[in-house]
């Protein structure tokens, strides 16, 4: 039935849009130009009618189509800048937070640096100390070997100069009475060492 109306509605508009303009010329060249106004307006009228009557439907769906593209584009733009703040705040964050662990990572090292500087003065205290105690003790040694090879040499000194004063001061009786004594005790201490 609908379709039925539409036929014959369109039929209607053909007829009124092909006869408009010759009754418009009127046929005479005298016409009044109201008339002929009159029917050019009528027939705009009537096209701009059938274009919004038949065109309504698919203007309306490209409209409501292109507004829920546009909708959608605004929602996933919203979605997005949202997403981008969320971003930003974080990485604000993350910033603010890379400040305070830069400082942490500072002061660490800052406080590396004075162990490691108190570590290696207290090592060369400790070097200081052993090279100190190593130097005393070579000098002892060495006054010691000193001492030693000083008395060693004064002894020996002592005996020759005794040797010599002995030389010199005792004479042919003096040596054969030493000897004498000398063969003595050791026939003496040979006897006791054979009687135990």
């Amino acid at each position: 039935m609908r379709s039925a109306l539409r036929s014959a509605l369109l039929v209607s508009v053909w007829l009124l849009a092909t006869a408009a303009p010759a009754l418009a010329s009127g046929g005479d060249e005298g016409g009044n130009p109201w008339v002929e106004f009159m029917w050019e307006a009528l027939n705009l009228a009537l096209l701009v009618g059938v274009i919004v009557y038949f065109a309504r439907s698919p203007v309306r769906e490209f409209f409501a189509g292109r507004r829920e593209q546009i909708k959608g584009e605004l929602e996933s733009a919203a979605s997005v800048l949202g997403e981008a703040e969320a971003r930003f705040a974080e990485w604000e964050q993350k910033l603010g937070a890379l400040d305070i662990e830069l400082e942490k990572i500072r002061e660490t090292e800052r406080r590396r640096a004075q162990q490691e500087r108190a570590r290696i003065l207290e090592d060369a205290r400790e070097a200081a100390l052993r090279i100190e105690r190593d130097a005393k003790t070579s000098i002892l040694r060495e006054q010691r070997r000193a001492q030693a090879a000083l008395q060693r040499e004064a002894g020996e000194l002592a005996v020759e100069m005794a040797a010599g004063i002995l030389r010199e001061t005792m004479q042919d009786e003096d040596r054969d009475r030493l000897v004498d004594e000398f063969i003595g005790s050791i026939e003496a201490s040979h006897a006791t060492g054979s009687g135990s």
